[in-house]
């Protein structure tokens, strides 16, 4: 399953509640995640993976303020 996200930009959830986010996830197999940064290259052991989301598009910002 994750061999079609291979070359897109998905955002990765850790099982500890952290993210990794605004990379492009590289290569996978049944180990390792190799993920790409602008800043760093990353191997993730596919057992600290809880969940990996894709965007599909942008969110619209919320209006705020009074009229």
């Amino acid at each position: 399953m994750l061999e079609k996200l291979k070359g897109q930009k998905v955002m990765i959830h850790f099982i500890d509640g952290t993210l990794a986010d605004d990379g492009v996830l590289e290569e996978a197999d049944k180990q390792y995640v190799k993920y790409t940064t602008a800043y760093q290259e990353l191997y993730i052991p596919v057992t600290s993976i809880r969940a990996i989301s894709l965007n599909l598009k942008e969110r619209e910002k919320a209006k705020v303020g009074f009229a």
